[in-house]
């Protein structure tokens, strides 16, 4: 998984994708019809984060014949998990790709100052070898997830990439300005941050929708 070219930021506008996310924006859609969305287009969205994966080939054989076959090359990535709604995503992200090892970190946004605080994290051995994949579902300001990939980043993991469902312009050029060497995926980039800090029109708040809260 190479790091990629600074700055970059993939917009996944694949039409099974973008048709779910409009699924999920809606008011109306229930909390288990949002988790499962949430999971079918995380697996999407997988598929374009991991398609620069490197590769190996090893001998097999077919009930024909013998073959060379590409196999995933070195250790196994790990998925980190910003909690809470960063579950919805790496639930489905292990249905594609069960053997990854996961990471967790808490994170809280103070309502005063709006600084992320950690408050739990939970990482796999031998990071150094590993590519990680980082997940949530809205970078929304950018606090969290630059809090995240700073601690993550002390682990020494061999490659990181940031992946969320939806973005606002201005936690894009937040997360940028103190990580340019992190490439982010996204199903989309919205108009703006409302005086809430909620990403306009986005879809409200991930981890309320995914879990039934308030």
């Amino acid at each position: 998984m190479a790091a990629g070219e600074k700055g970059t930021v993939t917009v996944v506008n694949h039409p099974l994708v973008q048709y779910k996310l409009t699924l999920m924006r809606k008011r109306e859609t229930s909390t288990g019809k949002f988790r499962t969305l949430l999971s079918e287009i995380s697996m999407l969205l997988a598929y374009e984060v991991t398609r620069d994966l490197a590769t190996d080939t090893i001998e097999i054989e077919t009930p024909i014949a013998k073959m060379m076959a590409p196999v995933v090359a070195g250790r196994e990535l790990v998925i980190v998990s910003i909690l809470r709604a960063g579950n919805g995503i790496l639930d489905g992200i292990l249905q594609l790709i069960p053997s990854a090892h996961v990471g967790h970190i808490g994170l809280y946004r103070d309502p005063k100052t709006l600084v992320a605080v950690e408050y739990y994290f939970k990482m796999p051995r031998d990071m150094e070898e590993r590519d990680v994949i980082v997940v949530d579902p809205m970078l929304a300001t950018g606090h969290s997830a630059v809090a995240a990939l700073d601690r993550i980043k002390q682990t020494k993991p061999k490659g990181i990439k940031f992946l969320c469902l939806l973005a606002a312009p201005e936690g894009v050029e937040y997360l940028q300005e103190f990580h340019p060497d992190v490439p982010i995926f996204t199903a989309a980039i919205d108009e703006r941050l409302n005086e809430k800090k909620y990403i306009v029109p986005g879809l409200g708040d991930a981890g309320d929708r995914l879990f039934g809260t308030q």
